[in-house]
């Protein structure tokens, strides 16, 4: 099946605008907010970090 080129213009016009579109989501995640706070997902502190609880009641005895 050929493609006529008005078709590939199309494709290519969609793939263009799709990849600017995702350049602005990206710019638009690293940029800080107006009221100050920026969005950092990886900005966690040791000291935040609350310990996981541990329930071993439901855990078998360990036999010698």
């Amino acid at each position: 099946m050929t493609t006529t080129f008005k078709k590939r213009q199309k494709e290519m016009k969609r793939m263009d605008k799709a990849r600017a579109k995702a350049e602005r989501r990206a710019q638009k995640k690293l940029e800080p907010r107006e009221d100050g706070s920026s969005v950092d997902i990886f900005d966690t502190r040791i000291e935040d970090l609350q310990p996981l609880a541990l329930d071993d009641s439901n855990l078998p005895a360990e036999s010698e």
